[in-house]
């Protein structure tokens, strides 16, 4: 992180490094192609995030209930997708939202966001059912007694009692989804017209396909 600071006062690359001040700052001040990749990616965090998680703790509940059969093929089948490489995850879900197939390009962010609530809920669900089994069932047992309704058994039981676990996985997905890369890459390339960039991947554009300029990239 300390080489990255240095390096972003600098401009050109290799042995023509000079030293370019705050240049490379204020150029990235008037940048449209980096507001628009910042708004991209604060525009999946925010329909994306929420969704997932919301997505994950329905699941885990559905799946934590004792009279549920077969309730390992449906964990498995949730959470095999967090298990499937980026790139071939990727290619999937640009096959299935082709140019030329059913979605049209003005539905592209969305193809990213479903791809990752595709492949992540499973991985939050996982949390959440692992924090689902900590809780005491004579809670909800003494709740019904008392003539709670299941939601009212959500709200005031199983939300507090999960908040640490919530927590975490709030981090971790907003963390992941600010750091987006592969998405971008894989699935629509960042276009049309940088539509669907995101910060991760205009920075490897700026090191490695726009005459690389690795201070600017750093900055």
């Amino acid at each position: 992180m300390i080489q990255a600071f240095i390096l972003s006062f600098k401009t050109g690359i290799g042995n023509n490094q000079t030293w370019g001040g705050l240049s490379n700052y204020a150029r990235l001040l008037k940048d449209g192609v980096f507001r628009t990749a910042i708004t991209n990616n604060f525009f999946y965090l925010i329909i994306q995030v929420p969704v997932m998680l919301i997505l994950a703790i329905f699941l885990a509940c559905l799946l934590n209930k004792k009279e549920l059969r077969g309730k390992g093929i449906y964990r498995t089948m949730i959470f095999l997708p967090c298990c499937t490489a980026l790139v071939s995850y990727s290619i999937i879900f640009k096959t299935l939202f082709a140019y030329d197939g059913y979605i049209n390009t003005v539905l592209l962010k969305a193809i990213i966001i479903l791809a990752l609530i595709w492949r992540w809920t499973g991985y939050n669900m996982v949390f959440y059912l692992a924090g689902l089994q900590n809780i005491d069932d004579s809670l909800y047992e003494a709740a019904k007694i008392d003539g709670a309704s299941l939601f009212a058994i959500f709200r005031k039981i199983t939300i507090p009692l999960l908040r640490p676990t919530i927590l975490l996985t709030t981090i971790m997905s907003i963390n992941g989804t600010l750091q987006l890369f592969d998405e971008s890459v894989n699935l629509t390339g960042g276009g049309p017209a940088n539509s669907t960039l995101t910060m991760s991947h205009y920075i490897y554009k700026a090191s490695f396909e726009y005459n690389p300029q690795f201070g600017y990239a750093a900055a």
